[in-house]
């Protein structure tokens, strides 16, 4: 079975035409959870999938997040799924992908330069009070897409200089909080200035931090927007993994035509050897090196 090694920024993936290697969609979830330990397999954020399209896309996008579940969308993984569309002919340089959250346009800037359109808001809530352990923290919440993907966006100016494990152990926490009821990523957000941020966010799924989250990036963008802290276009986002851009329209207090731009780049292609029952601890892998 062929798949190809893609991140964005840092975030990673597994792409797998699940059309040319006949893997039916009851089996998504059992060889994402296969698939992405880092240890003991490939290694990734997250498995996507190509499936056919069904509603006037180009081609359509199933998610699964490393722990097998299933995720309504990826910005991220979009805009990588994007870059192996097109290098397979699969679409032009503009692009309709068709995911579980609706449809996503994608477009190609440069050869590793990528920009989509995150889902609009289906849900905005500029403050969203929890109690954590006692202390009471003011999040911002939104769900881009319907269903959507579930953000909970909290002002945390020290997030960088606080021990990993203690905020891995707060994002869980918040991730896990009664007030967002399908759960939530979590982004930690510094504001630098009105044009530039700085932020992780602890994604549901992956149950940790990760380099870098697209979805997070509109989510910041869009509420922060809103709340009058930030310029809602060309807003840079810097996370661990590299830095993104989005640009945003408000009109009356809503957010719309939200657009990520940021890097999609190949790590490598290779062939699964061995994944018939996706049940042993480890797989042979044979890989050519194809990154940019």
């Amino acid at each position: 079975m062929r798949f190809t090694k893609m991140h964005g920024a840092g975030n990673d993936f597994i792409i797998i035409d699940a059309m040319k290697e006949n893997i039916p969609e009851k089996d998504f979830s059992a060889l994402a959870a296969f698939l992405c330990p880092r240890r003991t397999s490939v290694g990734a954020d997250g498995v996507m999938y190509i499936v056919p399209a069904s509603n006037g896309g180009d081609f359509g996008m199933r998610y699964y997040n490393s722990d097998g579940s299933l995720g309504e969308m990826c910005g991220n993984g979009a805009r990588c799924i994007s870059r192996y569309g097109y290098e397979r002919g699969l679409a032009g340089d503009n692009q309709k992908i068709e995911t579980t959250a609706g449809l996503v346009n994608a477009e190609m800037i440069d050869e590793d330069l990528y920009r989509v359109r995150l889902n609009d808001p289906s849900v905005i809530d500029l403050h969203r009070k929890l109690s954590i352990s006692g202390k009471e923290y003011d999040c911002a919440y939104t769900e881009l897409g319907d269903p959507g993907i579930p953000h909970c966006v909290l002002i945390y100016p020290e997030w960088d200089n606080t021990d990993v494990t203690e905020l891995c152990k707060l994002g869980s926490l918040l991730r896990h909080a009664p007030v967002f009821p399908r759960g939530a990523n979590v982004d930690f957000v510094k504001i630098e200035n009105e044009n530039e941020v700085t932020a992780v966010t602890y994604e549901r799924g992956v149950e940790d931090l990760t380099l870098a989250c697209g979805t997070g990036c509109g989510s910041i963008a869009a509420l922060l927007s809103l709340m009058g802290l930030v310029s809602p276009k060309d807003l840079k986002i810097k996370m661990p993994g590299g830095t993104l851009s989005v640009s945003l329209d408000i009109r009356e207090n809503y957010v719309n035509n939200i657009m990520l731009t940021g890097p999609a780049a190949v790590v490598y292609e290779g062939e699964l050897s061995d994944c018939s029952d996706f049940t042993g601890t480890s797989v042979a892998v044979s890989s050519s090196s194809s990154g940019s």
